[in-house]
């Protein structure tokens, strides 16, 4: 495994990132294989991480309604999660690189955050791996589908990305999309000078500290944030924080095509904090009351809609100003971690909100 290190005295703009609240000029700026040690004490919300990394595009391609783009960085630690227990996947001896693929929406830019990417690695005809992608969460890297492999060595690789059909509820115009397979073919040049030149920056003051750093710039890609909440559709309802969670709920006056129930529609939003990132494979339940009645008890469904994007909704007839809405997370997001957001959305009381 190649240890050296590679000093670098610019790095290409598409690799930049920024902390949160201008805390530029703290960095020191490397290249390495392996990440720097973990911060001590990390709170148990999401944190400035002990550095971040660039990545390369391989490639990108189009299917039906889909655009499928492939990147590639050095190997990452990461954390999977199972119910309400993390679990922590180090660097392999042979790992080369951290594969992602990002998929979305050819119309809306929409990435659908709970696809199921599973992806065949080929080399000159032969298999070099064959994986299902983890959904992840990284602070620069946005929402992507990732994992680490072992490449054997430099030249012309050939990725192929099967995309399941989407088991999520669709609205609007998405309604009769993603019910079926898609599978993309990208052929990409590696060279391990290649990967190791891209930027790595080992981030100094501010780590293990509450915030994050930003999203790169992906000229090629759409951003995966979530809108913000003045441009969510209908009425909004308010915000609230769990586990470092934050979920905004807005209230439509008519359910989105595709819902067999009518009446005021509720949408709950949950998303990063600092980022707007989406917070999938949640169960999330609702309860309306009116003083000591209860108007609705149940859960709230993923959806994915063109103007809501990827949210949790209901249909609650007879909804009024003034009724209470609490909403209690079950089981808390089942979506792998970057550092800086594993220690966060796993503890996650109930929320209070009045409509």
């Amino acid at each position: 495994m190649n240890r050296r290190t590679f000093l670098r005295a610019s790095v290409a703009a598409t690799g930049a990132a920024t902390l949160s609240g201008c805390l530029s000029g703290l960095f020191e700026t490397r290249s390495v294989y392996e990440p720097p040690p973990l911060v001590e004490n990390r709170p148990k919300a999401v944190y400035i991480p002990s550095h971040i990394e660039g990545m390369e595009m391989g490639g990108m391609a189009t299917k039906k309604w889909y655009k499928a783009g492939i990147m590639f960085s050095f190997p990452h630690r990461f954390w999977t999660v199972d119910s309400q227990n993390k679990n922590k996947v180090n660097i392999r001896e042979n790992d080369t690189i951290h594969l992602m693929s990002s998929v979305w929406d050819s119309e809306t830019t929409i990435v659908p955050p709970n696809a199921n990417l599973r992806v065949d690695v080929t080399k000159d005809g032969e298999s070099i791996a064959t994986k299902s992608l983890w959904p992840m969460l990284s602070q620069n890297m946005g929402y992507h589908f990732g994992d680490n492999i072992a490449l054997s060595g430099d030249g012309t690789y050939t990725v192929t990305v099967h995309v399941g059909p989407l088991d999520v509820r669709r609205t609007g115009r998405l309604q009769e999309k993603y019910g079926e397979q898609a599978s993309f073919s990208i052929t990409f040049d590696y060279s391990q000078q290649q990967r190791d030149e891209i930027m790595f920056k080992q981030l100094s003051e501010k780590k293990g500290q509450k915030g994050a750093v930003d999203p790169m710039e992906m000229k090629m890609m759409p951003s995966t944030q979530l809108p913000q909440k003045d441009q969510l559709p209908g009425t909004l309802v308010g915000e609230a924080t769990s586990g470092d969670g934050t979920f905004i709920v807005t209230k439509l006056d008519s359910s989105p095509a595709g819902i067999d129930k009518s009446g005021p529609y509720l949408a709950v939003s949950p998303r990063t904090p600092h980022n707007r990132y989406p917070l999938p494979f949640m169960s999330l339940s609702g309860t309306v009351k009116r003083g000591k009645q209860t108007i609705f008890d149940g859960p709230l469904t993923a959806t994915l809609d063109p103007e809501l994007n990827y949210h949790y909704g209901t249909s609650v007839e007879r909804l009024q100003s003034g009724d209470t809405l609490a909403l209690t997370v079950d089981v808390p997001p089942q979506v792998a971690r970057h550092e800086g957001y594993e220690m966060a959305f796993f503890e996650m009381p109930p929320m209070e909100l009045t409509l």
